[in-house]
């Protein structure tokens, strides 16, 4: 069995971290934002934000996040990884 960060295992069984992102499938706008994102149409905008960290090391953290709701009324935090250009998930 494989170890992540901190000695925490990954793979079958293995308990994910809090908060961890999971990837999502989000369809956008021309304009980046999300109208799909899992297969549920993305009713309205609570806010957006850029998030820009580690811009000093090897590992840059460049991200678009959107904090959505979906039209069953779920709140879902997603973000556009700004480096790599995939979608992730939060809640």
């Amino acid at each position: 069995m494989a170890r992540g960060v901190e000695g925490v295992q990954r793979g079958a069984g293995a308990v994910r971290r809090l908060g961890e992102p999971r990837p999502a499938e989000v369809r956008a706008g021309p304009d980046g934002r999300p109208l799909w994102v899992d297969g549920e149409r993305v009713e309205g905008i609570v806010e957006t934000w850029l998030l820009e960290d580690r811009w000093w090391t090897d590992s840059p953290l460049r991200r678009r996040m959107w904090e959505v709701v979906t039209v069953r009324g779920r709140a879902i935090v997603v973000h556009r990884d700004l480096v790599d250009g995939r979608w992730w998930r939060s809640r």
